[in-house]
């Protein structure tokens, strides 16, 4: 801190000096031309000397941004010729810019991250991408002042080197011009002469040429990446949608709302995974678990406790009552009153514009469309330990249907995973009456969050009697005559865990097989590879939901479709980068955990300056009338700002009452548009405004509060 200040210092002093002592009279065209004759003599009797003192004063009027590079550039041409003229004032100045870059660099860019770190970085992320043509092109067009683009250059995250060779190179053209008219520096009246309008749009032409030429390298490497494959000359479908979970019932539905001709193929149940298996069923099956808890613990209430008669396919049953009550708005039904073609079967894509389809009764189809959405999901990963073929797993996919033949909840199931799909089956199943068994590789469950969460997850499982093995790396599957069991190493010591029934929850891999992406070459490592637009090798082929990822959500996949879909229809006209930047999600566990943005550890990995406000559920009226007062809400924001950078929430309802908290970070609405807001009594809701609250008061203004203090003193006399 005290070298930048000192650099500053200088800087300050040095430019308070060139204005208080009048020099910069010296650079004025006038000036120069009366002065041309004492300087042709001194650089004949010392013309090494006077280069690089020449040299020297150019590199520091840039170096501090002072006025004047223009008529040091004429004198440059004047002085010494056009050749050494150049020769000078081209490396002069790239060297007196790449200084002021630095010292920008060094004196405001870490305050600057400070203060606006998320527009930096946005900046930043551009810069590394396409930095050297953005400042080729400014240094291009002399509209822009090249001391002003040297200290903005300074506050990116463009490299130095990088920086200069581009100014060299940019600056050169307009440095030719000026030393070529320094060389016939009598004839020039005005420096607004020296550039007309017609060589400024020829320089603007000349700027804009690394973008033109970027454009055609695109077009070519488009043309290159349909080559061998023929375009049809007319279409029967504007657009195809394979998968119909949320990423393609959105998508198509998007598609139909527009008046375009779509065909959604489906080859199993509509609604995908998150109606059929994930989280429909699981959070039927959450809700029944809880109330049985809440039966054995009435008393909490007032009322008598009752250990509950679990008819457990009864539970079952109700759970698929509510798929089925649930899929008429994921139907083919549906869709297709919406103008929707919906063909159940499966989908290749033979070529970036056909699509076979082979259907249930075994036809085969072929349509051609204008653009292609994959949106075919995930299924459960199961790691490939010895023994898992034997040991009767089930997954979050397959347990609905397995356990449907089930008398009562399994007697004892193990769950391997303790993310939070792991975690959600062991709370429910242990208050259905199974003995659980928790098993997690890593040192905590749900390694997403931050330690203290992931601790409170913890002591719940154990509350309602789940055993948690964190640490346990699982090795194989055998039996014997105790019955299966899962061995596992702890420190490099054997353990077994008998079971009758186990859970693999270990993840989801994204279904990328028998669609034909390997024959057209789209990149696929876990997921399909795509642009921030969605768009993969070939530009008219999106991809949108799990199968493409970062996040795996059904509001992640619903929230893609949108872009997926108009970026398919209308792409031609416009494109929209798919916007992450406020992703909420919940682990429905008992009380639930909900999050957006940042974590603490998160927002410390990424260096992100910031201050915790906590506010806890003890202290809110509707939670202590619901008996329900655990959990807390920990908001992250800015370093003495209400900027919200992270929310996470612990509590009954914390799914939703996180919402209020994605609006807010998603339209910049900071803490104080929180607590300046009316919320109902007594809800849980009055939590974010009691949050925002306590920040409040973190901030109040002590000092004027004291002044405030004697003011209120002194009316009383």
């Amino acid at each position: 801190m005290l070298k930048k200040a000192g650099l500053l210092a200088i800087f300050v002093l040095l430019i308070s000096v060139f204005f208080y002592f009048d020099l910069d009279r010296y650079f004025t065209l006038s000036e120069l031309k009366s002065s041309m004759g004492e300087f042709h003599q001194i650089i004949e009797q010392n013309p090494v000397y006077s280069a690089v003192i020449f040299f020297c004063i150019y590199v520091v009027a840039t170096a501090l941004s002072l006025p004047g590079a223009a008529i040091l550039t004429l004198a440059a041409g004047a002085m010494f010729g056009l050749w050494q003229g150049l020769l000078l004032a081209s490396f002069a100045s790239s060297l007196g810019a790449t200084l002021a870059f630095l010292s920008a660099r060094f004196i405001f860019r870490s305050s600057v991250k400070k203060r606006f770190a998320e527009k930096l970085d946005k900046i930043d992320r551009g810069i590394e991408k396409q930095g050297a043509f953005y400042l080729f092109t400014l240094r291009l067009v002399p509209i822009f002042p090249f001391f002003l683009i040297n200290l903005a250059m300074g506050l990116t995250s463009l490299k130095t080197w990088t920086f200069y060779w581009v100014s060299q190179i940019g600056m050169l053209a307009g440095t030719l011009v000026y030393v070529n008219a320094g060389t016939q520096l009598a004839q020039v009246d005005s420096l607004s002469a020296i550039i007309s309008g017609d060589l400024i749009l020829s320089f603007v032409l000349l700027g804009l040429f690394p973008w033109i030429a970027k454009g055609i390298v695109a077009l070519v490497n488009r043309r290159r990446v349909y080559q061998g494959y023929t375009r049809p000359k007319q279409f029967d479908r504007n657009l195809i949608v394979i998968g119909a979970g949320a990423g393609g019932l959105v998508t198509a539905y998007i598609g139909a709302t527009v008046k375009a001709s779509v065909t959604l193929v489906e080859a199993n149940e509509m609604g995908g995974d998150c109606l059929n298996y994930g989280c429909v069923p699981s959070k039927a099956l959450i809700k029944t678990a809880k109330v049985a808890h809440q039966s054995r613990h009435a008393s909490i209430y007032g009322l008598a406790d009752r250990d509950p008669q679990i008819p457990f396919a009864d539970v079952i049953r109700r759970v698929h009552s509510i798929i089925v009550a649930i899929a008429p708005n994921d139907s083919v039904e549906r869709y297709s009153k919406l103008g929707v073609d919906v063909e159940k079967g499966y989908a290749r894509i033979v070529d970036p514009w056909r699509v076979e389809i082979t259907r249930a009764d075994g036809d085969v189809i072929t349509l051609t469309t204008r653009s292609i959405v994959i949106a075919t999901g995930a299924r459960p990963y199961v790691p490939p330990l010895p023994g898992i073929e034997q040991s009767g797993y089930v997954t979050s996919d397959t347990l609905w249907s397995k356990f449907s033949a089930l008398p009562k909840a399994p007697e004892k199931l193990i769950v391997l995973g303790g993310g939070p799909i792991g975690c959600e089956m062991a709370q429910a199943f242990a208050r259905l009456g199974s003995q659980v068994t928790l098993v997690e590789q890593a040192g905590q469950l749900m390694g997403k969050e931050d330690k203290e969460v992931a601790d409170f997850v913890r002591q719940t499982l154990l509350e309602n009697g789940v055993n948690v093995l964190t640490a346990h790396r699982a090795e194989k599957f055998n039996s014997d005559g105790d019955g299966r069991y899962l061995e596992t190493s702890v420190e490099g010591q054997p353990k077994k865990l008998y079971y009758s029934e186990i859970i693999i929850a270990v993840g989801r891999q994204a279904r990328l097989e028998g669609f034909g992406l390997e024959a057209l070459g789209i990149q696929c490592k876990r997921t399909i590879e795509a642009d921030a637009f969605l768009q993969t090798k070939f530009p008219n082929i999106y991809a949108a939901g799990d199968v493409v990822g970062p996040y795996q959500f059904t509001h992640v996949a619903s929230h893609q479709a949108w872009y997926a879909a108009v970026n398919a229809l209308f792409g031609t006209f416009k494109r929209f980068k798919v916007d992450y930047r406020v992703i909420p999600w919940t682990t429905f566990v008992d009380p639930e955990v909900a999050r957006v943005g940042l974590s603490e550890r998160e927002a410390t990995e990424q260096n992100v300056a910031f201050e915790i406000t906590r506010y806890d559920f003890s202290e809110l009226d509707r939670a202590v009338t619901e008996s329900a007062g655990r959990g807390y809400i920990k908001v992250l924001t800015k370093e003495g700002k209400d900027d919200i950078l992270g929310v996470t929430i612990i509590s009954e309802h914390a799914g939703d009452l996180i919402a209020e908290f994605v609006l807010a970070m998603k339209h910049g609405l900071g803490l104080n548009k929180i607590l300046g807001t009316i919320h109902a009594y007594p809800t849980w809701a009055e939590g974010a405004k009691y949050a925002a609250g306590n920040w409040k008061r973190a901030h109040a203004p002590k000092r004027l509060l004291s002044y405030v203090e004697k003011y209120h003193k002194w009316r009383r006399g």
